[in-house]
């Protein structure tokens, strides 16, 4: 019962306020009272219970307005306790919206930091399309089985590994990823069908869509982001376009504005692979520039050059980009002719960059051998020199796999004269590789071989 003289002129009206104030209160209590045992925190569970009781603030704003109207002619008190109310929600704000931010940046950091893609991957994908480039060159698009995007990143230029099972062994293959590592959730290679070769008759003859292959990815330097050089000169032969092609493809992607210079040499117009691409990336970038020449074209109506990529070419290309770097891939052969007059012509050898490409299956006619101080024994023995063993049961198998055989390790990747993962250095002794592409002449001359392809004539000694 309030005194006359707290009240107001219109008693009624204070009366009912107060006691509006008094029912809100009860109202908002009754089901923070009722949920307040374990068994309703279950129930409703956490997030729901917590946000259930944010009514307390209610209850506690009604219950000062109750108290503010109750007394009127000394506030004191009641101001005092909305004081204490208010610092006591500022305070809850604060904190929250601090927790909020807290959990924000270790989201954050988890996104950015603790779980980065893994530089190496293998695994199986599928082969969602297969697409008909030339007469006897296909692309083949791999996508992960779960249809998400590659779980690694890579760089153009880059290759993959590709094992397969063929006629009851398995064997393995490296082949370039052509596709651009802007374009994440595939991976493509392109493959020209061999007639001696292994895997490559295997993928065109009995590969189709929807079929899985064991892919192990990325692997490579033979790369080119943009932010190497200025400019770029890439010079393709044949096959040999398809890590160039990544790089065409990844720089356009990204709107590069240096000038991108490729020469192509390829024996006939049917041969020429990614041309409608070439020609409507050429139409849509005024900074690439393709030169297209046919080394054996008969036809009259090719208005393009005809031969090799001359020396004259060359010279013309690096007069327009003088500090320019050079890419160049194709058959071993076409690439150390075109390197020597490169240098020839002054061009700084760090300037270079090459991979060349070949089968790996080869007839018995194009071994190569190669003789280190050799020795006068006719037996075939190969020993380790730095690791102190000695093999004399070689039985034809390659270095590589006589190191696997005995615990001695020597890195490899792809097993096919391509990556040059696995050089190692002949002391002494006669070799006979079956290819040995990823050898430049330094190599062959400081008595390095693939010891993927090398198998002994005698008695070898390596160091390793």
């Amino acid at each position: 019962v309030l005194k006359a003289s707290e009240l107001r002129a219109n008693p009624d009206e204070d009366v009912e306020v107060i006691g509006a104030a008094v029912c809100a209160a009860v109202l908002i209590m009754l089901p923070l009272a009722a949920t307040s045992t374990d068994s309703m925190i279950r129930k409703l569970g956490a997030k729901r219970w917590k946000r259930l009781h944010l009514l307390a603030y209610l209850a506690a704003i009604a219950g000062a307005m109750h108290f503010y109207m109750l007394v009127k002619a000394d506030i004191t008190r009641p101001v005092v306790v909305l004081s204490i109310l208010g610092l006591l929600f500022t305070y809850r704000i604060v904190a929250h919206y601090r927790m909020l931010n807290t959990e924000l940046k270790q989201l954050r950091a988890t996104a950015l930091v603790a779980k980065p893609k893994p530089k190496s991957v293998s695994g199986s994908m599928r082969v969602a399309r297969i697409f008909q480039e030339t007469p006897n060159v296909r692309t083949f698009r791999f996508v992960p089985i779960d249809g998400g995007p590659l779980p690694f990143d890579h760089e153009p230029g880059q290759y993959l590994i590709l094992t397969m099972t063929i006629d009851g062994k398995p064997v393995r293959r490296s082949y370039t990823i052509a596709s651009s590592p802007s374009r994440n959730r595939y991976l493509e290679i392109t493959v020209k069908r061999e007639e001696n070769g292994l895997v490559s008759r295997h993928l065109h003859d009995q590969v189709r869509e929807g079929d899985l292959l064991t892919i192990t990815a990325p692997a490579g330097r033979f790369i080119f982001t943009g932010k190497e050089a200025e400019s770029i000169v890439m010079i393709a032969g044949g096959v040999g376009i398809t890590p160039l092609m990544a790089k065409i493809r990844y720089l356009t992607d990204c709107g590069w504005p240096g000038r991108i210079d490729l020469l192509i040499s390829a024996r006939t117009e049917s041969e020429l692979i990614f041309r409608r691409e070439l020609e409507e990336l050429q139409r849509r970038f005024p900074n690439l520039e393709v030169t297209t020449t046919l080394s054996e074209e008969q036809s009259p109506e090719w208005k393009g050059l005809r031969g090799r990529i001359s020396k004259s070419l060359l010279a013309e290309k690096l007069v327009q980009l003088p500090n320019s770097r050079i890419h160049l891939c194709g058959p071993s052969a076409m690439t150390e002719s075109l390197i020597a007059l490169l240098i020839a012509e002054g061009v700084s050898p760090d300037r270079i960059h090459q991979e060349s490409f070949a089968s790996p299956s080869r007839g018995t006619g194009s071994t190569t051998a190669l003789s280190f101080d050799a020795n006068t024994s006719t037996e075939a023995t190969l020993e380790f020199a730095r690791s102190g063993r000695q093999v004399r049961e070689l039985k034809g198998r390659t270095i590589l796999e006589l190191a696997e055989a005995n615990g001695v390790e020597i890195p490899y990747d792809c097993r096919a004269a391509v990556c040059g993962q696995c050089k190692t250095r002949v002391l002494s002794g006669n070799v006979v590789m079956d290819a040995d592409d990823a050898l430049d002449a330094a190599d062959r001359a400081g008595g390095v071989v693939l010891a993927c392809q090398a198998r002994c004539q005698d008695a070898v000694v390596i160091d390793r």
